[in-house]
């Protein structure tokens, strides 16, 4: 395995000036116009669906799909992809029933939702709650996760310098606001997709050289089938008692058809449709360019499993085989979330530079996507609400420019020594421990506020508290009170020797118990509520071309799982 070689940094060189240099053309030309903050913030009307949809993949496929989804590729093989299957499916699920509803209202925040729709009460703990989630929890995955990467491409060195300069490479692309990172995003996917279908194609090379069977990419994709046929089930096997502590692990992490009732869709509804992260994209275009700029979103997602877990499944064949041991083990210490940078440093020269491109384009496309969504939050629904109501719009915008130093910093202070322990858990382990407690209570207190107008402002903060109660009482506290044969769902011994319920089914529980809790609340409350949003049935009617846009997502998505159930 060599190091970068001269090309791999001439290419790279020239990924960050066509970016960066492209980034300041739209800021400047941006500049020349009035600015408003919605304008800033919202990039209101100028991004084309293209750009929206382009935008929704950058900011979503970061350094935990490259790194902790291949990790889990390695671990528990294409059973993962329903991660990114599902979202394609909830993408229209969200284009046709949740974007209209924020259109419709004009919606520009997901606190201004939860205050229209129920209290400014509401709307302020969760505005609070969703600023500390992303800085404390994704801006600083998403870095240390990054900078991890790049650093073990490179032989494990210049961690922390990695870490400073993706902060410093993703503030000079935030700072010129929505309109410049939704343009820059464009770029940031061709490269994102074609460094990782390059990647793939060298990882199947990989194998089929290791096989002796010369560089035929296909061959190398049926050995893996031929040779671990079971990390192409897309159902994991609920454990028996003759089951290995592995094959229990593969199911608490993804829990057989038990996934496909419960969290996988409460944790990609919850993402898609109620995130300012995600939504932020969609709100300042009409209703025609959001649903396209989706739907094209969804198109993307159903390429996410080639990039982003094929490679880990190829280092599990290799590494099972003989190969790899030095790389997925830098140190001694064995990590499967090492499974892409270990692919990595088998490409060839000038290839290395391109995936080493398409890696920093997802870390900085995220965190510019994240750090913005954080500035809008707190410019938009605390500053301008409670410190400064007569702020004029260049004042917005420059408190919005701080926000994101600000959290960037911050966030970089907690990665540097893992304050956190993002390590320790697992990327892609940590981010959904933290953000699956508080999923079931926001969704549900976003579906019902949507659509039924009877869910009054107490049954949201009730849903609220009671969906992370829950979560943690299902993931906590169940399985050890009941043992294995809890009164609800079995649990199983994890590595520790303790017993767990599934994750996913852990928010499937803590979503239904907290729908009906605010179903009750709500039936005891006001019959007619004025805070109900405005709905108009002609709104949810789909355009003939984003008709066939969704029916050729449904139609791939259900050969693939034909091809794999």
């Amino acid at each position: 395995m060599e190091k970068f070689a001269t090309i791999d940094y001439v290419i790279f060189l020239i990924y960050f000036v066509i970016v960066s240099g492209y980034g300041y053309y739209v800021y400047a030309k941006q500049k020349k116009e009035t600015a408003s903050s919605k304008d800033y913030f919202l990039a209101e009307g100028s991004l084309t669906w293209w750009a929206i949809g382009a935008s929704l993949i950058a900011s979503n496929i970061s350094a935990e799909q490259f790194i902790g989804m291949s990790g889990n590729g390695f671990t528990v093989g294409i059973a993962v992809a329903a991660y990114e299957w599902i979202a394609a499916i909830a993408l229209i699920i969200v284009a046709v029933w949740f974007i209209p509803v924020y259109l419709k209202n004009k919606i520009f925040t997901m606190p201004q939702f939860l205050k229209q729709r129920y209290n400014e009460t509401t709307s302020l703990i969760m505005a609070i709650f969703w600023l500390f989630l992303y800085v404390f929890v994704n801006l600083t995955s998403i870095l240390y996760l990054g900078a991890l990467a790049i650093s073990n491409l490179g032989g494990g060195e210049y961690f922390h310098i990695i870490m400073v300069a993706l902060a410093v490479f993703s503030i000079i692309i935030t700072l010129g606001g929505m309109k410049v990172i939704g343009f820059t995003d464009v770029i940031q996917v061709v490269v994102l997709i074609v460094g990782g279908l390059a990647t793939t194609y060298v990882a199947l090379v990989l194998v089929s050289e290791h096989f002796g069977m010369g560089k035929d990419f296909i061959a190398g994709f049926k050995q893996l089938m031929i040779d671990s046929p079971k990390h192409f089930n897309l159902i994991v096997d609920k454990p028996t008692p003759e089951s290995t502590q592995e094959e229990v692990n593969k199911y608490l992490m993804l829990p057989g058809i038990g996934m496909y009732l419960a969290g996988i869709w409460i944790v990609n509804l919850n993402y898609w449709g109620c995130n300012q992260y995600i939504t932020q994209r969609a709100l300042g275009a009409d209703l025609k360019t959001a649903r396209t700029g989706i739907l094209f979103a969804g198109f993307l997602k159903l390429l996410m499993p080639i990039i982003v877990m094929l490679p880990g499944i190829a280092a599990y064949v290799l590494y099972k085989n003989g190969a790899l041991q030095e790389e997925m083990a830098p140190g001694g210490n064995f990590n499967p979330d090492n499974a892409y940078s270990a692919i990595l440093g088998f490409l060839p020269n000038g290839m290395k530079g391109l995936s080493l491109a398409a890696l920093t384009a997802a870390i900085v496309a995220s965190l510019a996507g994240k750090a913005n969504s954080i500035a809008t939050i707190f410019t938009m629904d605390i500053y301008n609400k409670y410190i400064n109501k007569e702020a004029s719009e260049r004042k917005l915008i420059n408190v919005g420019k701080i926000t994101i130093i600000v959290s960037i910093i911050v966030s970089v202070f907690f990665t540097w020594d893992d304050l956190l322990g993002i390590g320790g858990a697992g990327g892609f382990t940590f981010i959904q421990k933290y953000t699956g407690f508080i999923s079931p209570g926001v969704f549900a207190m976003f579906l019902l506020g949507m659509f039924w107008k009877r869910t009054t402002g107490t049954a949201a903060i009730v849903g609220l508290i009671t969906g992370f109660v829950l979560s943690i009482v299902f993931n906590n506290f169940a399985p050890a009170w009941f043992g294995n044969e809890t009164f609800l769902y079995t649990a199983y011994k994890n590595s520790a020797g303790v017993y767990e319920i599934p994750f996913q089914i852990c928010m499937g529980l803590a979503f239904m118990f907290t729908m009906i809790i605010m179903i009750l609340v709500s039936l005891f409350g006001p019959k007619e509520n004025p805070k109900g949003l405005e709905l108009d049935s002609k709104m949810f009617k789909v355009e003939p071309s984003v008709m066939i846009m969704i029916v050729l997502t449904i139609l791939i998505v259900g050969a693939l799982y034909v091809k794999f159930w």
